[in-house]
Formats: structure tokens, sequence, C-alpha cells
């Protein structure tokens, strides 16, 4: 018991904190102070502060996320720090200050006295060698395409990772700037025959479309321009004169819109007026774009292919049309095939030139795709046709057989099922459209006096707000932005972010997420992330990363891609060619052959039919659109999903690892009880006790200096008594001497080393707190024990019956976590898991995880929240990161939990076992297509049943198929979480979906 109870403090301290002694602080030139509500410009901060400069330091030493705290809060302390981000997992610490008040060796200094080594690191910290840009590819139809851009683009020097999406018709490249441009990687992909289109370029600037009125001329524009290449931040200006739009990109620490809009406005006389361009988004835009252009080619078609159609299987059963197209002009030709012939030319050479163009791309890289098919089986039709009239034309005797209508028919299909294909497609990313949706157009700026009262109300768009601006939110209207509250009180529902049904309680302070709403009081925030900073525009970034990873089941489907084409024209090729020889050396009766053709015609219908229904499309389309509504799906429920490969090791966990504080516990550790030896006011007990651990970063320390502001609720923010002599002792606890008292707080085996006997009631109690998953923290004052404050972490609500339904769905619950044994076996114990890990530092868990993939073979996912959880979380198969949890945890993660509740675990994998499920449907449903399509179109019943299959009817089966894939994956929007979540009850409250 005794081991058990040393580790009760000492591990939850080790997991958290790493203190070393502070020396006194050094004096440094004081900041500036502005007056409340005074807002100042960038240009104006410079003037003020200095040099804005960025250094990375070295820092040995830090072991978990307190240590990263400790370090962050003392350089923060420093006067002219702008920003400061601690790394514990790369042990770095990056800092970006103002030169005029603070340097490199000051900052170094500062680290060393928290007591940590620390070099500065003078390499690589100003060059990026990595870079992520998004390009827009029109005129891809199928895998074969994607596939072909893909590998263009991964033979380019510099070039790291390229990934291109047929679904989204988006690429993704991760490139080395230093090698290689994005006009470069445009370049590339207008090379291979396909129209590139930037979306970003992954370089640290903004980019804003405005409009201008009252511009008349040319000389209007330049003078714009200039006045507006004037300005520091300002990185390029396109201009388009016929729509009078400005096209600015910039960096957004320096300038801002509003800047721009202030210039233009004041060049010029005020004759000029200035908006951001009244354009949809991009993505959203180019998909009504290729609807458009869909429909209209399809309607066109229908113009030409209808009375062809007519001509050729109506009217020539209508006596008296029938005999007037059968006219002859010259020798056998008649009225009814010129008309035939006239009528179909411009669908197959000018409403059909798109197949055209795309098999001339494909053939040129030395692969064929969709467009390939569909151009050789209408040239057969249309060509043979031609050849038909023109011996028909020239020969007194011979009667001629056109096939004009399988051509026109087979492009007027076949356009029909683009157009409902891409109709499609566009609904399988309107989770996106709607996240983007969640943005106000127009927010309420407030501008304030010397003495913080508002002078100025004025409504802007949402797209112009900045850091630092202060906004005002009326009850019922949609939070602009990131920000936090600096007046008011409300509450705001966030439910459309984190998926969380209750509105949050806000009031000062408290931190606020654009696209939310708010309930009922007014609220005052001051903005603090803007634009693409925005947590709306993270999720959206990621689901769009998400949307853009291919599965690795993707990847069969690629492969076989590769060889679709070829072989089916192979395939058609011979189907041609047996029928042919069939029919000519008489293997089957004459009275086969249909009255109004002869062997070769019918040879060439079986060919031109497997040639057209053969679908790459369908195959291409499978795994991409699944994925797509299943993270749009997951993230419109608060569940994140980073893209294909999440997905699909998601649907195979079997074996899932729980971390303990803030993942199976609520991470708020709390004071449940005071035992006390020795007859003392239980306010002067906290008093020393507060001015103690109020030094301290440690979760244990919080809590208990929370819990002593109980005791003086008179006063907001109290101030404790001046600690002298304070010592942080690593993984044990602090001491310090407060009002000339010596007063230790810590764990048993701080005091034993400290020379301070622990009393066996003492050891009952820390005995008892363990049994309860409480810590024990014991207190001496002038060497004598005096308490023990014992502190809980309460368990999560449903965290028992989370792991209960786990069980049900064959999927094996473990913890590991740095806390000691006994309090890891009380959790375990109260939530129902039997396999736990306690003590175990970061890297254990990543070890453990390695484990049980290895020795047994499991499918893992990690869930955590913390930074040391980290590394855990990536050696998972899946990384689960609490919503809630630190940048770092969620950017190792595989999938967020927004919401940071254990059920969504349950709703992640059933999501992805369902989507997976849709997914293999997809496959079945795309090969059993190809498997039973094309032995129909090549004959193999016209045998038995003398059942063929019109090439027409085959190009229609054939977009029938990819129309029939995307709508199988659309139904994956009608997801419902298992019912047994429906039903899940916590401490006696029903849990609604």
């Amino acid at each position: 018991m005794a081991t058990a109870k040393f580790f009760s403090f000492a591990c939850l301290r080790n997991e958290s904190s790493n203190y070393g002694e502070l020396s006194p602080k050094p004096h440094y030139p004081s900041m500036p102070k502005y007056p409340k509500g005074v807002s100042v410009s960038t240009d104006e901060e410079k003037s003020i502060h200095g040099t804005e400069s960025k250094a990375v330091f070295s820092v040995n030493g830090m072991s978990c996320s307190a240590c990263a705290g400790s370090v962050e809060k003392a350089i923060k302390r420093l006067p002219g720090i702008k920003e400061a981000v601690v790394d514990v997992l790369n042990n770095k610490a990056q800092v970006i200050f103002y030169s005029t008040f603070v340097d490199e060796e000051m900052i170094r200094e500062t680290i060393k006295d928290v007591g940590f080594e620390t070099t500065l690191i003078t390499e690589g910290t100003n060059e990026k060698t990595s870079q992520v840009c998004r390009i827009r590819i029109k005129g891809m139809t199928c895998t074969s395409c994607s596939t072909t851009v893909e590998s263009a683009l991964q033979l380019i020097p510099g070039v790291q990772k390229a990934q291109v999406a047929l679904a989204t018709e988006e690429a993704e490249i991760q490139y080395d700037p230093r090698i290689l441009t994005y006009s470069q990687l445009l370049k590339a992909i207008e090379d291979t025959g396909f129209e590139a289109i930037l979306i970003s370029t992954g370089e640290d600037r903004s980019k804003i479309l405005l409009k201008v009125d009252g511009v008349f001329t040319e000389d209007s524009m330049r003078i714009i321009e200039s006045s507006l290449r004037a300005l520091s931040g300002i990185e390029d200006i396109d201009i388009d004169p016929e729509l009078k739009k400005l096209s600015i990109s910039y960096k957004s620490d320096i300038i801002g819109p509003r800047n721009f809009i202030q210039v233009i406005e004041s060049t010029g006389s005020g004759e000029f007026k200035a908006m951001i361009f009244p354009e949809g988004d991009g993505k959203q835009s180019h998909r009504q774009e290729e609807i458009e252009h869909y429909r209209q080619s399809f309607l066109w078609s229908l113009v030409f292919t209808i009375p062809v159609f007519l001509t050729s299987m109506v009217f020539m059963y209508i006596p008296g049309l029938k005999d007037g197209l059968d006219i002859k002009v010259v020798n056998m030709l008649s009225i009814g095939e010129i008309l035939r012939w006239v009528l179909s030319t411009p669908v197959q050479f000018i409403i059909g030139r798109h197949f055209y163009s795309g098999s001339y791309k494909a053939l040129r890289h030395g692969s064929a795709n969709m467009d390939v098919l569909i151009a050789l089986g209408t040239n057969a039709a249309y060509f043979y046709s031609v050849y038909s009239v023109l011996r028909a034309a020239t020969s007194p005797s011979f009667k001629s057989t056109d096939f004009f209508e399988t051509s026109s028919m087979l492009i007027s299909f076949i356009l029909l099922g683009k157009y409902l294909e891409v109709l499609a497609k566009g609904k399988t990313s309107e989770a996106i459209a709607k996240l983007m949706n969640l943005a106000p157009e127009t927010a309420t700026l407030l501008q304030f006096d010397d003495e913080g009262n508002v002078v100025k109300e004025e409504e802007i768009d949402s797209r112009l707000i900045r850091k630092n601006d202060v906004i005002r939110i009326l009850p019922g209207a949609k939070v602009a932005c990131d920000g936090f509250v600096i007046w008011g009180q409300s509450h705001v529902n966030e439910s459309m972010i984190t998926g969380e049904s209750r509105p949050v309680a806000k009031r000062k302070g408290d931190t606020v997420i654009g696209g939310t709403v708010n309930e009922n009081g007014v609220l005052h925030i001051r903005a603090t992330k803007v634009g693409s900073e925005s947590a709306l525009s993270q999720i959206v970034q990621l689901v769009e990363s998400a949307q853009m990873a291919k599965a690795p089941v993707q990847k069969f489907a690629d492969r076989i891609s590769k060889y679709f084409v070829p072989l089916v024209i192979i395939l058609s090729f011979s189907t041609w060619l047996a029928w042919y020889l069939s029919g000519k050396y008489n293997s089957y009766p004459k009275s086969w052959i249909p009255s109004s053709i002869d062997s070769f015609q019918l040879a060439l219908q079986f060919g031109i039919s497997v040639m057209v229904i053969a679908c790459p499309c369908a195959l291409g389309l499978a795994t991409p659109t699944a994925v797509m509504v299943g993270t749009g799906v997951g993230a419109s429920r608060g569940v994140l999903i980073k893209g294909g490969q999440a997905l699909e090791s998601a649907q195979k966990v079997n074996c899932i690892v729980f971390d303990k504080t803030g993942t199976l516990t609520m991470g708020k550790p709390v004071v449940v009880n005071t035992k006390l030896f020795r007859s003392m006011v239980l306010r002067e007990f906290y008093e020393l006790v507060a001015a103690a651990e109020v030094n301290s970063e440690h979760p244990l320390a919080k809590a208990i200096v929370e819990y002593a502001k109980k005791f003086r609720e008179d006063e907001e923010n109290p101030v404790w008594p001046e600690a002298e002599d304070f010592l942080s002792i690593t993984g044990h606890g602090v001491k310090a001497v407060i009002h000339n008292k010596k007063v230790i707080v810590g764990n048993k085996r701080l005091m034993l080393e400290q020379g301070i006997s622990v009393p066996v009631d003492a050891d009952e109690v820390l005995a008892e707190a363990e049994e309860l998953a409480q810590t024990g923290i014991l207190v001496s004052i002038d060497s004598e024990l005096i308490g023990v404050v014992a502190i809980s972490d309460p368990v999560k609500p449903g965290a028992r019956e989370v792991v209960s339904l786990l069980k049900s769905m064959n999927v094996e619950s473990k913890l590991v976590t740095g806390d000691n044994w006994g309090t890891a076996n009380a959790i375990a114990k109260e939530v129902g898991i039997n396999d736990v890990i306690a003590e175990a530092k970061p890297e254990d868990k990543a070890e453990k995880v390695k484990e049980l993939q290895q020795s047994l073979g499991k499918v893992v996912a990690m869930v955590g929240d913390g930074i040391n959880d980290s590394p855990a979380l990536v050696a998972a198969d899946v990384g689960m990161a609490i919503g809630a949890g630190t940048d770092i945890a969620i950017e190792a993660a595989d999938i967020v939990l927004m919401k940071s509740n254990l059920e969504d675990v349950i709703t992640a994998i059933d999501l992805s076992r369902k989507t997976f499920g849709r997914i293999r449907l997809n496959y079945f449903w795309a090969f059993g297509y190809n498997l039973l399509g094309i032995p129909i179109a090549a004959g193999a019943l016209f045998p038995s049943t003398r059942f063929r299959l019109p090439p027409w009817v085959a190009g229609a089966a054939m977009a029938a198929s990819s129309v029939s894939v995307v709508c199988s994956s659309l139904l994956l929007k009608n997801y419902k979480r298992p019912k047994k979540l429906d039903n899940l009850e916590i401490g006696g409250i029903t849990i609604e979906s």
C-alpha cells in the first residue's frame, strides 16, 4: 500500500509538470499602455514596438504538458512578447517578439530560470521546406484521368506528395517552394491536357476579390492599383477591367480588406465605391458551371437526336411518311438517310467534341479513359454509316443500312448520364456548403472612445473583420468570428460546430466560435481568429482534406483503371471479329440475322455495344463519393474524420485504448474532502496551501486554489499571501515560506524526504482516498503534518455505458494512464474495464499500443486528449482526440470528437462501418454491372433468346451505372447512429439523438 500511496500524487505531478527554482526576475523596459477601447494599427504598432522577430529554441528536459505550460507562461510574462508556442513533443519553443523590449538572450535566460536547458536554433527558422497548394482540375472523367494527372505531378522534382481526387476534381500537392512554384504545377497539369485553376497556394497570405464601382477608364484602374501597391503587406494585384474586379493577395497580419476599401474610396475624390465582389464559393460556382454545361449540351443534343430517332425508328413504320423518307435522291441514297446524316453530324462533332478532346489528352500521355471508349464507339457507328450512304449514292443496287441514330443517341444518353452524375456529385459535398453558410454575411463593428464608451456602430461585411475588432452580437444572431466575450452574458448554441445540443453559458472572458448562434443576451466580443484561421474555416479545411485523401481500398480501383479501357477495346474488337467470322463462315443460321442488316453490321453492333457498356467511371467513383458523404455526415455530427485512411482503419477496430484524465474522466480535478489532524480554522489552512500552490501550473494545484476561493467569496480575484523561497519539486510537490511559516504540499515521499513523519491516521486517509479513485495530498506546516486534501477527477457521465456498448460491438476496452495503480484500478472498475496499465509515460503508452498491434494482432484505436497522448495517437491504427483536448493531440489524431462525448467513439466506429459497407456495395454494383453487362452486350444471350443490346441502350446503361453508384453513396446522408445510443441513460437522464 505504501508504494501505491506514494504514486498517488507523484505520478499525476509527473504526468503534467516539471518545475525548476525561480530566480529573481531581471528588469525589462515596460510595454506602452493604450487607453481602453483604442485600437492600434499594425504600422503604428511597429513604430511603437520596433521590428517583429521570430526565434526558435531547443528546450531540453520537458516531459509533459505542464512543463510546456510553465515554459510558455514564463516567456509570455516578458514584455514585448507577441506570441509563444511550446512543442513538448519536439522539445522546441517558437517565440515571436518585438526587439525593442526583449531579445533572444533574455528569452533563453528566462527558459533556463524555469529549470530547462535551452539553445537558440539558428538554422531553418525562416525558410519553409514544405508547402501545400490546392488546384481545381477541369475535364477529368474517370479514374484514368486522375491517375494520369497524379502520376505526372509525382514525377516533378520538388513534389513531395500529390493527391488527385476525381469526385472533388481537385489536387492537393505538397511541394518544396525552394525548388518549385505553384505556377509550374499549374503548367504541368495543363500539359497533361486538363484545365488547372489555383484554389490556394499554401503561402502565408490571404486573398480577397473587390468590385469597384465608378470606374469608367483603364487609367482609373491603374491609379487605384498604384495606390494599393503603395501599401505595406500587399503581395500581388490582378485586375479584370471588364468586370471592374480586383484580386488582391496580402499578408493578413500586416493589412486587411478594410484598408483596401478605404484607400480605393479615398482615391479619385470619392468617386469610387469598393465592396466585396458578389461571387459565390469557387467550388460551388464551378460545380454549377459544370452542371449547366452538361444540361445545355444534353438539351442541344436532343434537338438533333429526337428527329434522328423519329426518322429511323418511328416514321419508318408510318405509311406516307415512310414513302417520303424512302424517296431516292442519288442512286440508292434516300431523303431519310440524308436527314439522319445532316442531323447526327453536329451531335457527333460539335456537341460531342468534348469526347474527342478528352480522348486526345489521354492517348497523348499513354493512357485510355472513358472518352476513348465513347469516341471509338460513336465513330465506328458514324463512319460506318457515312461509308454506307456514300456507297448507296454511288451504286444503283446497294441498299444501305445506317447507324446514325446509334451515334447520336449514344452521345445524348451519355450527356444525360453526366448531367445526372455531376448533379448527384454536387450533393455529396453539401456538408461543406452548409458549414460555410454558417458564417453570417454581416457584422456590427463597434468603435470606442478613450474612456471605453461606444461612439460608433457600423454594419460591415463579416469578411472585413480584423483581429482585435469588437463585434456586437444581438440575441438570435450568428457569431461573426472566433473571439472572447468582453461584455455581456448569454447562452450560445454551438451544436452546428461541436454537435453539442445544449446551449453553453457565456460571460466575460469566455471564448465563442464563429458560426454559432447567440440565444438570449447581447454580447460584445473581441475578434481573435478571422478568415482562414477561424475554427469554422479550420473544420472546413479539415473536411476538404479528408475528402481529398484516398482510402487504401481505392488503390485497387486505380490499378484496375490502368488496364480496364485497353482490355475493353480488345474485348470489343474480339467480339466484332468473332461474330463477323462466324457469319462469314456460316457458323450460325442466316435466320439469326435481322432482315434490315447483314452479318457484318450485326457484328459491328455487338462490338460497339461492348465498347460503350463498359464503365470505368463507376469503379472510380465507388470509394471517393462514399468517403465524401461519410466524412460530411460525420462533420455535421461533431465527428471529424480525416479521410479515407481513417475511415477504413476505424471500421476494422477491435480494441480501444482509453487515456484516463480528460478522456474517461472530466479532466477537471476538484477537492472533495479535507482531513485535519490538528485544530485549525479551515480558512487559515487553505489560505496557506493556496498561497503555496498558486505559483504552480499543475492541475491539482489549480484545483486547490479554486477550492480555496470559496473561503473568500467576498473577493472576485483574491490576492494570496506572498510566498518566499518557493520551490517546485518535480513529481513530488511544492514548498514555500508563507507568513514566516514553512509550508510543504505534496506526496508522502516528499514528506519523508523533508524529515516529516506521517502518522497512521494519515496513511489510512490516503488508502481510503485511493480506493475511491481520489488523489491524497499531504500538507505540513512548520515540519508537522497538519492535514490531507483529497482530490477527485470525476468519471464522465455515460463512460460505463459506452464501454459496455463497445463490448457488444466486439470491441475490447483498455485503460492506459500515467496515474498511480490504485487510482487507475478504481476508475477502471467504475467504468467496467478489466485491462489496466498505470504509471505509464507518454512513450510507454505508445509501446503498449504497438504491443497490442504486433503481439496480439489487434487493430487499435487510441482515445486521448493530452500532449502526452500524442505518441500513442500516432502509433495507433486510429487516433481519436477528444475535441476539448490540446491542439497537438487533435493534430496527431485521425478522428476528432468535437463534443468531447465518449458516445461519439461509438458513432465514429459505426459510421466508418456503414460507410465501408456502402463502398463494398458500390464495388459490387460496379463490378457486377461490368461482369454482367459486357457478356450480354457481346451477344451471350443472342443464340438462345435472340436478345441483343442495341449500342444506344448499352450507352444509356453505362451512364446509369455511374449515377447509381453516386446515388448509392448519397444514401449515407440518411445515416442514423446506433439505436442503443438513443436509449442510453446517464445518471437518470436519457441522451437524445
